[in-house]
């Protein structure tokens, strides 16, 4: 009779341990959101730093290639860094991220921009609850994401030259699929990582939530951007 009762002893503790690991990721991914909201909303409200940063193309290129390099060297390095390190980089990502992102404020009226805000956030909460209980292993639709992003990719820079509205369109619509359809293809994917998560290794755990909070992050932020523009349509500023 005891073993039953340990299985599920077993069983129980996992769960929390899977929980606690997709707390973590929400947790930080939230606060990630909070700084890149945050830094924007400073960048905005200070004419100094707006035309430090986008009066200067040098150093405006410079935060995107800096951005490139911390999503690449926290994705590369994760089991090489600390804990701390690990939080510390995906947080200077998020203000850096925030600081670039203030360009859309002059670009979108502020009602495009919180109506994108606010749906994404409704659809992003939608499919990645899908991603942590649906049944269906959604294993087999990482490739074709994958090709759908480079696809997007690919078109936008084409759509740099041809300058479409209707390419534009069709590019928005597209990006919202892959990006709903990557949000609950990778939420699924935490969920497994924090089932295998060593309980006992909270380094690794940490490590953990912070790379899983960088790709959920990462699909919010693009999945909002492809939404705003959607929305933005004539009310551009």
């Amino acid at each position: 009779m005891s073993y039953p009762y340990r299985s599920m002893q077993t069983t129980q503790s996992r769960v929390e341990v899977v929980n606690a690991f997709m707390r973590g990721v929400y947790g930080w991914m939230c606060l990630g959101l909070l700084l890149t909201a945050g830094a924007s909303a400073f960048t905005v409200s200070s004419p100094a730093m707006m035309q430090a940063v986008f009066g200067n193309q040098i150093l405006f290129f410079g935060l995107i290639i800096a951005e490139f390099g911390l999503v690449i060297g926290i994705s590369a390095a994760i089991n090489r860094l600390s804990a701390g390190a690990a939080s510390g980089l995906f947080l200077l990502y998020s203000a850096l991220n925030g600081i670039t992102l203030a360009a859309i404020f002059a670009v979108y009226a502020k009602a495009a921009i919180f109506n994108a805000f606010f749906v994404t956030g409704g659809m992003f909460g939608a499919m990645s609850l899908y991603g942590l209980l649906t049944k269906k292993d959604l294993t087999s639709f990482g490739s074709f994401l994958f090709m759908g992003l480079v696809g997007i990719v690919i078109a936008s820079v084409i759509n740099i030259f041809t300058k479409s509205a209707m390419m534009d369109f069709i590019i928005s619509c597209v990006g919202v699929l892959v990006f709903l359809g990557l949000t609950a293809y990778d939420t699924q994917k935490l969920k497994v990582m924090g089932e295998m998560a060593p309980a006992d290794d909270a380094t690794a755990v940490r490590r953990g939530t912070i790379l899983g909070a960088l790709t959920l992050y990462l699909d919010f932020i693009n999945l909002f951007l492809m939404m705003l523009r959607l929305f933005s349509g004539s009310n551009r500023d």
